[in-house]
């Protein structure tokens, strides 16, 4: 301050005129200062539903519902370690599996088989408007559903947990 007050002294009008221009602009501008506190900005909140759901429903007919984003679908061979739903109503269909632990609901009709990755992975499927909860071997094809049915009934794949 005492610098600016000192140069007005000092030089008079034109110094005052310069100081004033540097502060706020040319004579005339129209850009106007705004609070940046004024504009509030978005909330981002997770509601954990599945990235683009209805498009994967329409593309590949399954129903991808919620999850914490640790198990994410994936193109079948495209790496190793994925995890492998196979289902008479669908082709294959497979998952990425990420971080310590995961879970994702989900709805794929008539799922017979599921190979499990180096996760210990959960499944729960549903039958007759029951629930059964079944552990998947790692690395290895389990047989669930019809082919694990005595009485060869089509399960629904409801829900994946996995874990290290």
């Amino acid at each position: 301050m005492k610098l600016i007050t000192r140069t007005l002294m000092a030089g008079g009008a034109a110094a005052a005129a310069a100081i004033a221009w540097s502060v706020s602009g040319p004579a005339g501008s129209t850009n106007a200062a705004t609070s940046v506190a004024e504009a509030t900005p978005g909330y981002a909140v997770e509601d954990f539903n599945y990235p683009q759901a209805d498009k994967i429903q329409q593309e590949k007919g399954i129903l991808l519902k919620r999850g914490d984003g640790h198990i994410m679908l994936a193109e079948c061979g495209s790496q190793e370690g994925l995890l492998e739903i196979w289902a008479r109503s669908k082709d294959k269909v497979c998952f990425r599996v990420i971080g310590n632990s995961g879970h994702l609901s989900l709805e794929i009709p008539a799922v017979f088989g599921i190979k499990g990755n180096s996760y210990d992975t959960d499944v729960t499927m549903t039958v007759g408007g029951r629930e059964k909860n079944l552990d998947i071997t790692k690395n290895t094809f389990t047989p669930v559903g019809e082919t694990a049915d005595p009485d060869g009934r089509e399960h629904m794949l409801v829900e994946i947990r996995t874990s290290k």
